[in-house]
């Protein structure tokens, strides 16, 4: 399974109190991503909300993707949960529906015993069970746990998992993943803030909320540093890193959905405990993506 490009991992549509999901909004989104480069979609990941999901809430969100997803498009589910058996569960549920891999976080409640040892029992555990490859999934800034370079080379010598996603925005740790990683096993980045750098080293792409909001411009900083046109590929990069700060890193998925209801497609509501933006984080938002060279919608 090739995972080369561009993915963007899909918001949940909510309803506005934040309380049920309100599905018939994904049809304007994948509107217009369907009319993108985009390669693939990720379902039941960190900016879909996941962790504030019940089971059945993400399996009616896999279910309406695996609908709505233009021919061509890998889709990609975010199975993880803290067991191993609940894991497989989900990721053999994400395989009936259509879904090619699994994307699997580090389990991290119990993070005093998350050791190594701990963490590749679990991943080649679930990768022995799946009925697709498993990618695996680092962010420590949620889950405060790391999957460095060593341990990340001891997971590639098993055959069903393909790759991880290093959403840590480090790219000291990139570089180290890729010079530890085997060829063939797929690196790729979660943050729009080093994706030309990243990509230069040797990821094969990336998964960014940034292109839920701007799919176009992701795919041609893609595009251009894949045909070695490193001067466009930094011109973007220079434009839109300050955007990914300021909309995804510091506001998190309301910033991610406010900028997305400002371009025409549908963000609203952010389930609790997550907060609302307020009118002068809104005003943030409004002025990041204004230094684009994209239409604003309202």
């Amino acid at each position: 399974m090739e995972l080369r490009g561009i993915f963007a991992p899909i918001t949940t549509p909510l309803s506005a109190d934040g309380d049920s999901l309100a599905l018939e909004h994904l049809k304007i989104n994948f509107t217009a991503y369907n009319k993108t480069k985009i390669a693939g979609y990720v379902v039941g990941g960190s900016t879909g909300e996941a962790i504030l999901l019940s089971a059945d809430e993400t399996d009616r969100v896999f279910g309406a993707v695996g609908e709505l997803a233009g021919p061509g498009k890998i889709l990609v589910a975010g199975t993880a949960a803290e067991s191993r058996v609940e894991t497989i569960a989900r990721t053999r549920r994400a395989a009936t529906l259509g879904y090619k891999v699994a994307l699997v976080r580090t389990p991290h409640y119990y993070k005093p015993l998350m050791t190594h040892a701990a963490l590749l029992e679990f991943f080649r555990g679930v990768a022995d069970a799946s009925p697709i490859p498993v990618l695996v999934y680092s962010i420590p800034q949620f889950t405060g746990i790391e999957v460095p370079a060593e341990l990340v080379a001891r997971l590639a010598e098993h055959p069903n998992i393909c790759g991880i996603k290093e959403s840590w925005g480090k790219l000291p740790v990139v570089k180290e993943i890729l010079a530890a990683a085997p060829k063939g096993f797929q690196t790729m980045v979660g943050s729009a803030a080093i994706l030309e750098p990243s990509l230069k080293l040797g990821a094969v792409g990336a998964i960014l909320a940034l292109a839920d909001v701007v799919p176009d411009l992701c795919v041609e900083l893609y595009e251009a540093a894949l045909a070695g046109n490193s001067a466009r590929a930094e011109e973007i990069q220079t434009q839109i890193a300050p955007v990914a700060q300021k909309c995804v890193s510091e506001l998190g998925i309301a910033g991610v959905k406010f900028a997305m209801d400002r371009l025409g497609m549908f963000g609203g509501s952010v389930r609790s405990p997550l907060l609302a933006l307020t009118e002068e984080k809104k005003s943030a938002v409004i002025s990041a993506l204004a230094t684009l060279q994209i239409p604003a919608a309202r």
